[in-house]
């Protein structure tokens, strides 16, 4: 039997809390809330978007990755979970990462994030009109940020295409 990954890590709770936070700050369902947790995280995981998310450490750890966020970044989900959040973008750009995610926390979520990421191989991408916002357990607990995005695209080596970077 094929290994089904939302079902393991405990990614069906942190799916949970990524469809009740996105749902609470931005008034909308991210996937079809019909049926089972179980099966939401199974919808969520396949989702035609990416969607990751990191806990509440100093140093953020990646916590969760949908099926297209682990094929972006090229990334197994046991390495992922390992993973510092920050490691997703380059040092040069991981003080403007920092300033979205201070933003985030003050103001729940932000909807018109742009910044440029790097992948395990070290292709760089662009991201562009993400989404992120902060996650809430069941009890209302602070457990971490989470993102989604589904417009990218890939870079070309020293190609910057942000003003100011």
């Amino acid at each position: 039997m094929e290994p089904k990954p939302w079902q393991h890590n405990g990614w069906v709770e942190q799916s949970q809390n990524i469809l009740d936070s996105y749902e609470r700050l931005l008034g909308e369902n991210l996937v079809d809330r019909n049926g089972s947790s179980n099966a939401q995280a199974e919808r969520l995981f396949h989702a035609p978007f990416v969607v990751v998310s990191h806990g509440t450490q100093a140093d953020p750890l990646l916590n969760y990755a949908n099926e297209l966020a682990l094929r972006l970044w090229k990334i197994s989900i046991a390495t992922l979970l390992v993973t510092p959040s920050r490691m997703t973008a380059e040092p040069v750009h991981r003080d403007e990462r920092a300033r979205l995610l201070e933003r985030t926390t003050r103001d729940g979520f932000v909807d018109d994030y742009r910044g440029i990421r790097i992948a395990t191989d070290g292709q760089r991408f662009l991201i562009d009109r993400a989404t992120v916002w902060n996650l809430k357990d069941a009890s209302g607990n602070p457990v971490g940020q989470a993102a989604t995005f589904d417009r990218w695209t890939n870079l070309q080596d020293g190609e910057n295409p942000l003003p100011g970077a």
